[in-house]
This record gives C-alpha cells, structure tokens and sequence, in this order.
C-alpha cells in the first residue's frame, strides 16, 4: 500500500514536470493511459491478439533487463531531455544489486513493472517453479522500492522473458489481476549492430506498424546510444507518447491533460 501511494505520488510530480518541460521542442508525454488488468489482461500484438487502444503515431516505450547502472542512468537522461515516460520491466536480481537504480526510475516518474528474478526461459521448469521465480522476482523489486519484500506487485504490469508465456502462467496471473504485456513491435536490439543500423531498423519498422508498444533493453549500450536521435525522430514524424500506468494510479491532475 505504501509503495501504491509513493508511486502515485510520483505519477503526480511527472506530470506536473512534463507540464512545465523546460524544452519548448521536447517530444514530451501527450498522455497517460490507464490500464486495467481486467479489461486489457494481456497485450502485444507479437504474442497476443489484443493490444492497448492506441492512436495513430501513439507509442508506448518499454525497456527490459535492468536496471544497470551507467547504462539505464543514460536512457534516463535521454528520456528527460525530452520529457518522456517510459516503463521499465525489472530484472528483480538486477533490482536487488542496484536499488538505488530502482528507486531513481520511480522517483522520476516512470513506470515499473517485473520481469521474472533472473531472466530464464519460464515454459521449460514446472508451473509452480516458474511461478516461484516470477514472485521472487517481484518481491526483489518491492523491496528495493519500499524495503518490504511483497509478492503482490504495486504495479501489476509483468513481461514475460524471452515472450515465453505458458498457458498455465497466463491463467495465474490474470486471477492474480496482473497484466502481461508484449509488445507491439521492437528494434531487435540484442541483435549486434551499430546504433546507426538498429535506429534505421527500428524507424522502418514504426513506420509500418504506425503505432503500439515498442521493446527496448536499456542493458544495451547500442541502444542507449540510438535513443536520443530515436526520440528526436519520434518528435520529427509527429509521433506521440503514451505513458501508461495502473488504473488505481491516474490522479485527478492527469485526468485533466
């Protein structure tokens, strides 16, 4: 409960800081979108027949893998300078080296939601194994945010690595009122390539889709060095950003923009 309020807390501060951005020519965040796990319990069009009720040239941003100092401190900066939201699905090891990581993500506005505790492949052990990780994962990362090792995530936004969901897992989450989320199209970024090469992949690529939630790992040192010219793109083409959060998490303030 408390890691519920803080965050939203927080959810409030951004959206009074993307408001009075101090860019005139940010990209910025257009809106921020709800997301209830009851209606919308699985999306990405790469993994699921449902996505989230985006426009046309809307973009959700997502990172995976970390947090990673160094390297997540650069996606963060490039996300400021143009007073964008993005969410960040949490490796909960990766959150237990580095919760001061953890907390800097949150306390800057952005969404966080778990991403298994050590990144393995979930359809190989048995349901109740995999499930065990998937929690260990989230109570890391809750305890990195508010010092209480929880298995019932503030944010109720999961990422399943490598996409490899089983029925079962998907079953359990949604009694569990956890949304899983795929993605809608991404820049392949694990592929080894020039940050030149993966930002003309990538541009080409939304170009087709035209809009939906996009995959990026911010461990990715290619990819950290492509996003403030992905952005600039983004701001170029008239794309607009989607900053997505909980339900129980929209303020009254957001409501109004």
């Amino acid at each position: 409960m408390l890691a519920a309020i803080a965050l939203a807390q927080v959810a409030l501060t951004a959206s009074a800081r993307a408001a009075d951005c101090p860019r005139k020519d940010a990209l910025g965040t257009s809106r921020v979108l709800e997301v209830d796990p009851a209606t919308y319990p699985r999306v990405g069009l790469k993994s699921f027949p449902q996505t989230l009720p985006l426009e046309d040239h809307e973009v959700v941003l997502t990172f995976d893998d970390g947090p990673t100092p160094g390297k997540t401190d650069k996606v963060l900066t490039a996300l400021a300078a143009e007073c964008v939201r993005a969410t960040f699905f949490m490796v909960g090891l990766n959150a237990t080296e580095y919760p001061d990581m953890v907390r800097k993500v949150a306390r800057l506005g952005h969404t966080i939601g778990y991403h298994s505790w050590d990144h393995p492949h979930l359809n190989k052990p048995t349901t109740d194994e995999a499930e065990a990780n998937i929690n260990r994962g989230i109570a890391a990362v809750e305890k990195a945010l508010n010092g209480t090792a929880s298995t019932i995530p503030s944010t109720p936004f999961f990422r399943f690595p490598y996409f490899e969901q089983t029925p079962q897992l998907l079953d359990r989450l949604q009694k569990r009122g956890i949304a899983v989320f795929g993605a809608d199209f991404w820049a392949s970024d694990w592929v080894k390539m020039t940050p030149e090469e993966e930002l003309k992949l990538l541009t080409g690529r939304l170009e087709v889709a035209r809009k939906g939630i996009l995959l990026l790992h911010d461990p990715q040192q290619r990819t950290d060095d492509m996003l403030p010219a992905f952005l600039r793109y983004l701001h170029d083409h008239n794309y607009r950003i989607v900053h997505i959060v909980p339900a129980s998490m929209k303020t009254v303030s957001e409501r109004t923009h």
